[in-house]
C-alpha cells in the first residue's frame, strides 16, 4: 500500500507560506495535491487564496490548527484525503503563522492513518525582517531547530549583511538541515517529493488545468523564468552496493545525515540471520522509517540508497556509506538499531 507523504509548511506571519503553496500547485506537473490550510482568525483568507487550485482542500478555520484540532480531528481529515477515490499523491499542511511546529509533527507522526507518512517540516523565514521577527517571537530559534528544510525567503529585499546574519541564525540553530535562499518562495518540487509527474495524453482538444493556465499566463507576462531564479537546485546522490551492509553503521548515517541532506530513500540488504528480507528505508531530516518486504524471485540482493538535498558534499556522502559495508558477519543484536524504526 503506497503511503502518501504529508508535508508541513510553517513559518511566522508574512514569511511566504501561501506563496510557496501556490508555487507548488502551479508547478505540480499533473500530480494530485491535497491541501489542509488554516488561518488564525474568523475568516480563512489562506483558503480563499488557494481556492480552485487544488483537487481537495480542507479548511480548518477559526483557530490555530495545532490548538483546536486533536489527533482524532486530524485523522478524520487525513481519512478524507487518503481515500482511494481522491487519488492524491501528496498532502500539504500549511500551518498558521502562530502554530507550534512540534505539535504538528507529533500529529502527523502519531497519526493512526496507515496511509500517511511524515514528509518533513519546511520552515520559511523572512530573510529581510528576520531580526524583527526573532525579537517579537522568542520561539523562532526553537522552530528553526525542528526544521527538516529551511527556506530563507525574500532574499532580494535583504541587504548583504542582513542576509548573512539570517544565514548564521539559521545554521546556528540547525547545523545540518538544507538551507535554500529564494524570493517569491520558489522551491523545487523535486526536492520535496520523488513522485513521477503525470502527463496527460495529447489526443485532441481538452480543458487546461489551472496549473497549466497559470504557467501560460506567466509566460505571456514575460515571467516564464519565475520558477528558475534565486534558488538552489536540489542534488541527488545514489549509492549502490552488492554486498551486505552493517546495521549499526547505517543506522548512524540515517539518524544523523550529513549537512544539507533532506531525504534518504531506498532499500538495504543485511546478511543477518532472521533479517535477510528487503528493508525499505525512508528518512526526512532525523525522522527514520523502515518497512520490510520480500525480495522478488530472482531479484539480486543489493543495497540502493538515494540521498536528496541541497548543498550536499557528494564525496562525503559516498565515503560514509562506503564505510557502512559489512566487513564481517553482523550479530542479530545489531539489527535492533534498524528494526526499532520498523513501521
Amino acid at each position: 500500500m503506497r503511503r502518501i507523504p504529508v508535508l508541513l509548511v510553517a513559518g511566522f506571519l508574512g514569511a511566504g507560506k501561501t506563496t510557496l503553496l501556490n508555487n507548488l500547485l502551479r508547478t505540480r506537473s499533473g500530480l494530485r495535491i491535497g491541501v489542509v490550510v488554516n488561518d488564525f482568525g474568523s475568516v480563512n483568507i489562506d483558503a480563499m487564496l488557494v481556492a480552485g487550485q487544488v483537487d481537495g482542500a480542507v479548511a480548518l478555520g477559526n483557530g490555530c490548527m495545532c490548538c483546536t484540532v486533536d489527533d482524532d480531528g486530524l485523522d478524520a481529515t487525513f481519512e478524507a484525503l487518503t481515500a482511494p477515490r481522491a487519488g492524491l499523491d501528496l498532502i500539504v499542511v500549511e500551518a498558521s503563522g502562530l502554530a507550534e511546529p512540534r505539535n504538528l509533527i507529533r500529529m502527523v507522526v502519531g497519526s493512526n492513518n496507515s496511509r500517511v507518512e511524515y514528509g518533513g517540516l519546511v520552515y520559511l523565514v523572512d530573510a529581510a525582517h528576520h531580526a524583527d521577527t526573532r525579537a517579537q517571537h522568542s520561539r523562532l530559534d526553537q522552530h528553526l531547530a525542528l526544521a527538516d528544510l529551511i527556506v530563507l525567503n525574500k532574499v532580494d529585499l535583504a541587504d548583504a549583511d542582513v542576509l548573512d546574519a539570517a544565514r548564521k541564525v539559521a545554521r546556528g540553530n540547525n547545523p545540518t538541515a538544507p538551507i535554500i535562499e529564494t524570493r517569491d518562495s520558489v522551491v523545487d518540487l523535486g526536492l520535496l517529493t520523488d513522485l513521477t509527474p503525470r502527463t496527460e495524453p495529447d489526443d485532441g482538444p481538452r480543458q487546461l488545468g489551472l496549473d497549466e493556465l497559470l504557467l501560460e499566463s506567466l509566460a505571456e507576462d514575460g515571467a516564464d523564468d519565475h520558477c528558475g531564479h534565486l534558488h538552489h537546485d536540489y542534488q541527488a546522490v545514489t549509492f549502490t552496493e552488492s554486498g551486505p551492509i552493517e546495521p549499526r553503521s547505517l543506522a548512524a548515517f540515517l539518524e544523523q545525515p550529513p549537512t544539507g541532506v533532506f531525504r534518504i530513500k531506498g532499500f538495504v540488504h543485511f546478511d543477518v540471520a532472521g533479517h535477510r528480507s528487503k528493508y525499505l528505508v525512508h528518512t526526512v531530516g532525523n525522522y527514520v522509517s523502515v518497512h520490510v518486504q520480500r525480495w522478488e524471485p530472482g531479484e539480486p540482493r543489493r543495497t540502493e540508497l538515494v540521498t536528496i538535498g541541497a548543498g550536499i558534499d557528494e564525496a562525503q556522502v559516498l565515503s560514509v556509506l562506503a564505510g557502512c559495508r559489512a566487513d564481517s558477519d553482523a550479530d542479530e543484536q545489531s539489527m535492533l538499531s534498524i528494526t526499532r524504526y520498523q513501521r
